[in-house]
């Protein structure tokens, strides 16, 4: 399990050999675990709030759109005029809010086999979560 040391959180994991990213850690803002998986979050000195699921870096505020973005729009600007949507994991929300910014779609459905974490997105990363409240 990554720990944070003096201040930096380091994600160092056998999927990613021989590299490493250490982000400086301001506060840890949740830290807990689900039936299925350790959930943190942390306010970080340069990248805003970010999520960590078993200790592996999920996202950060300042570059989550990124992610959220390519996910959503490509498949969705594939079909032309996509009216039911089906987001599978996403407990984030972050896909959700950009599914919704489509005019076409009447209905999302979100499978996500982990209810914390979209707990805790409401809770501490509401910029993204907010694609619940559609």
């Amino acid at each position: 399990m990554n720990e944070i040391i003096n201040g930096w959180f380091s994600e160092i994991s056998p999927m990613w050999e021989g590299r490493a990213l250490s982000v400086e850690i301001s506060e840890t803002l949740h830290r807990g675990r689900s039936a299925f998986q350790q959930i943190e979050v942390y306010e970080t000195k340069a990248l805003g709030r970010m999520l960590v699921l078993d200790g592996v870096i999920q996202l950060t505020e300042s570059d989550e759109f990124a992610y959220q973005e390519m996910m959503t729009h490509l498949p969705m600007f594939a079909h032309p005029a996509p009216k039911n949507v089906l987001v599978v994991g996403g407990g984030d929300g972050g896909m959700l809010r950009e599914v919704t910014k489509h005019d076409s779609v009447e209905s999302v459905d979100l499978c996500e086999i982990d209810e914390e974490v979209v707990n805790v997105s409401k809770r501490f990363l509401p910029s993204l979560a907010v694609g619940f409240d559609d």
